[in-house]
């Protein structure tokens, strides 16, 4: 009876956190997708057709053009239907589910470690912040692919250009075609190559030997934008099992720094609350078990305000994952990295921590959506969840 108590315990605690993370991700979504679109907005936004440079190599640099401006987001905004806000939703959703599963099971079994032993359920601020770090690590691990997917389908949301029809594909390009799957390349794009070739001597096998160099073709031309590789698929098959990563180093910078502060900060106002508590209780407490667990809502709110906090502490590490999952690599480029032995450009942080130098005047680029959206969701999911398992459970 008992083992059938503890098994129901379980599965209700798991309904209240599935149901908490799910009312948040529903609440708070719709400033995700504002934050997302913000900070990968180009600098030059008068222009229809903005892009971000970025260097693969000394001779080679790919362009990547961005389907979005800031007119673009309040026109879109005036005549969008609601569910625009919620593309990517369900992405958005099953990663929360993984994610956040992770980060608060990793933190509950360092702090037990950290606990073990003690007379007292204490945990120490320096014990949370290592735990938290640990934790956001984990989290990042694993959430990635699902936020790749997620942001893919709300730039194709936001994405203001006419849809094209495919573009004829060259005749005898076998190469590109296993290089580049499901990417045709533009003739226009080839012709005006072979135009710039044409002051040099005549070859009658020039322009077949420029169709066995995928580079010439996918190169000079357009490459797909962000909104036309969305699905696991598209981006598995045109950029390979590792852009399901992509943006990894920035993203385990972000969610460590998030984890931290979020967990330490959220301790520490516990532990004030509790010495708050306790000064009006006679006899005064020998430990922190006998003052008892803080109201819920005070509770959320300190959540709340903890997730505020850790949003601004690492918010320039999301900008910087959001840029790099908005850029299209295809294989071969990932390839020549590779082989060329590329090294990221700039100091040895942003090396480490996957921060281009040119995004460094946009890196806190939607702040204020991403603090709004963090303690919206801490409280939310805290609240609801302390709810349901004082009232139900």
């Amino acid at each position: 009876m008992e083992e059938l108590l503890k098994q129901h315990m379980f599965a209700a605690h798991a309904v209240a956190a599935t149901g908490a993370v799910a009312l948040a991700s529903s609440l708070t979504h719709p400033l995700d997708t504002l934050k997302s679109l913000l900070q990968v907005l180009d600098s030059r936004w008068t222009l229809r057709k903005c892009c971000i440079e970025f260097d693969l190599c000394r001779e080679f640099q790919l362009t990547v053009y961005c389907s979005f401006s800031l007119q673009m987001i309040h026109t879109r905004l005036a005549c969008m239907y609601l569910l625009g806000l919620y593309s990517g939703f369900g992405w958005s959703t099953v990663g929360k589910f993984s994610g956040m599963g992770a980060r608060f099971g990793i933190y509950e079994v360092l702090t037990a470690f950290y606990k073990d032993g003690r007379e007292d359920n204490y945990v120490y601020v320096s014990e949370a912040l290592s735990a938290g770090i640990a934790a956001g690590a984990v989290e990042a691990l694993i959430s990635t692919p699902f936020e790749l997917f997620k942001l893919r389908e709300q730039v194709n949301s936001a994405s203001y250009l006419q849809r094209t029809f495919p573009a004829k594909v060259v005749e005898g390009n076998t190469i590109s075609s296993k290089l580049l799957p499901g990417y045709n390349p533009d003739v226009k794009a080839f012709s005006q190559t072979v135009g710039l070739l044409s002051a040099l001597p005549k070859h009658s096998n020039m322009v077949d030997g420029l169709k066995g160099y995928p580079w010439m073709l996918a190169g000079s031309g357009r490459p797909p934008l962000a909104s036309e590789v969305k699905g696991p698929f598209n981006v598995i098959s045109l950029e390979g099992w590792g852009a399901l990563w992509r943006g990894l180093r920035s993203g385990i910078a972000r969610d460590s720094i998030f984890g931290g502060v979020f967990f330490s900060t959220w301790q520490f106002l516990h532990i004030a609350m509790l010495d708050w508590k306790a000064i009006d209780m006679n006899p005064p407490p020998r430990s922190i078990d006998e003052i008892g667990s803080v109201s819920p809502l005070a509770a959320s709110l300190a959540a709340g305000f903890s997730g505020s906090l850790a949003a601004v502490a690492s918010h320039c590490f999301d900008t910087a994952k959001t840029r790099s999952q908005c850029v299209v690599t295809p294989k071969y480029i990932t390839m020549e990295r590779k082989f060329l032995r590329w090294n990221m450009p700039g100091i040895w942080l942003e090396r480490v921590t996957g921060i281009h130098p040119r995004d460094r005047s946009i890196l806190f680029r939607g702040i204020g959506l991403r603090m709004a959206r963090s303690g919206i969701t801490s409280f939310a999911i805290v609240g609801s969840y302390l709810l349901v398992v004082n009232y139900f459970v």
